[in-house]
């Protein structure tokens, strides 16, 4: 009996120390057709939790199992997924499952490293203020960065973040972009005001329930803090924020604006863009997205015209497709994508008096370049503009590989240097 008791001690000791070791992060990448989908599961001896880095997705609730042989099992029922593996020379080696479609996946344990070499690290050869202005009830904060030796002729850019609520430097992914251009531009002899969007830090604000008008009123805002100081104000807005940019610049509310991947095409036709090279990237027919893409663009028109979703039926769309559509149609139903695919800043270009540039990026898969920039060079007949289709970058300014969201965690590169450059010459040399 003692043997037994000895071996039965020894064998629970065993599962206890697998159990152990498994604590803390571990990381490991999925193979998605060509495409990197790094994971990262937390297992605490209080329960687990997973991390998708690249959708911006973090502590998704999980539940870990350890079985007699060391097999550790771990469920993730909100996304309908499970991954079972076994610990072997340090790594926990099995197979990710989500959907029915397995995909071998290898942890090792460790947080994955990150690294944004382009942040600014101070000390810096500029100043920074602490600034904020109002508007509609809420109160906005932001930084001012101002070169060495500023003056009332120093140009000053207002930065606009893109769509979805952002702090003041439009980080993402650990990527600060804002934070980034301000720096090239103050060591350029240009300032700048970036600013946390409304309700920052605020988790009882829905950011669904505001519109880009709402935003566009927010900006327009932001505006006299800049005249009090400086001649030359211009806006500098990403993606949305370009847009936005575009909308005060034919009010004529600025001197100048810079648009990083502006949509010009209507929030519509953006849309059906977008659904078009998601579902094509995935390997889909082409004429089974064609006919999903039609549907989409049929939807969108019954929204606009003041449709309930819930009354809009679906019963052409392939039984595969209906999950993916069901879920777009909720969110479509706030008041942010009702009055989004309304926008069409292309009714506007001809009011614009002011300089411009507008940069696109040739691999951009939110904000389609070709259509974009065609309709900018037709539109723009009473400013001076020079836009740039700038090659390999995606919608970030990251060059990449594919130009898919999910590379943009994975780049170190926060925005091309060129990209930099072109901004502050362009500034330098207009005004």
């Amino acid at each position: 009996m003692k043997a037994l008791r000895t071996l039965t001690s020894l064998a629970l000791a065993m599962l206890t120390f697998t159990a152990n070791a498994q604590e803390g992060s571990w990381n490991g990448e999925l193979d998605v057709m060509g495409t990197k989908l790094p994971l990262v599961f937390n297992f605490s001896p209080n329960g687990c939790t997973m991390d998708s880095p690249s959708q911006n997705a973090k502590g998704i609730p999980a539940e870990k199992t350890v079985s007699d042989d060391g097999t550790i099992k771990v469920k993730v029922g909100m996304i309908g997924a499970t991954f079972e593996g076994k610990m072997a020379d340090g790594e926990i080696k099995g197979t990710f499952t989500q959907n029915g479609f397995p995909l071998p996946l290898t942890l090792k344990a460790g947080k994955l490293a990150v690294k944004r070499p382009q942040t600014p690290v101070p000390p810096f050869p500029y100043k920074e203020e602490s600034v904020s202005f109002t508007n509609a009830g809420y109160t906005f904060n932001g930084t001012l960065t101002l070169p060495e030796n500023y003056t009332k002729q120093t140009p000053v850019v207002l930065m606009v973040t893109g769509s979805g609520q952002q702090n003041r430097d439009e980080e993402l992914f650990e990527h600060k972009p804002f934070a980034v251009i301000a720096d090239a531009l103050a060591r350029q002899g240009i300032a700048s005001l970036r600013y946390d969007d409304r309700g920052w830090g605020d988790k009882s604000v829905n950011f669904a329930n505001f519109t880009t008008d709402d935003f566009r009123q927010d900006a327009a805002s932001a505006l006299p803090l800049l005249r009090k100081r400086f001649n030359k104000v211009g806006i500098l807005g990403h993606s949305e924020g370009g847009t936005i940019a575009m909308m005060l610049a034919a009010e004529g509310k600025v001197d100048f604006i810079v648009s990083l991947a502006g949509m010009a095409i209507s929030g519509k036709e953006t849309l059906v863009m977008q659904n078009h090279q998601a579902m094509s990237s995935i390997g889909l027919p082409k004429d089974i997205v064609d006919s999903y893409c039609a549907t989409i663009s049929n939807i969108l028109n019954e929204i606009a015209n003041g449709k309930k979703t819930s009354e809009i039926t679906i019963d052409g769309v392939p039984d595969n497709l209906k999950p993916i559509l069901k879920k777009s149609l909720e969110q479509a139903n706030s008041p942010y994508i009702r009055h989004f695919i309304t926008v069409d800043a292309s009714k506007q270009l001809s009011k614009i008096k002011c300089p411009v540039l507008a940069l696109n990026g040739t691999k951009d898969t939110q904000v389609d370049c070709a259509a974009n920039t065609t309709l900018l060079e037709k539109g723009l007949i009473n400013s001076k503009h020079t836009i740039k289709k700038i090659e390999g970058v995606n919608h970030l300014f990251q060059h990449c590989t594919t130009g898919n969201v999910v590379e943009y965690q994975q780049i170190e590169e926060t925005i091309a240097s060129e990209v930099l450059e072109i901004i502050y010459s362009w500034i330098n040399n207009e005004l």
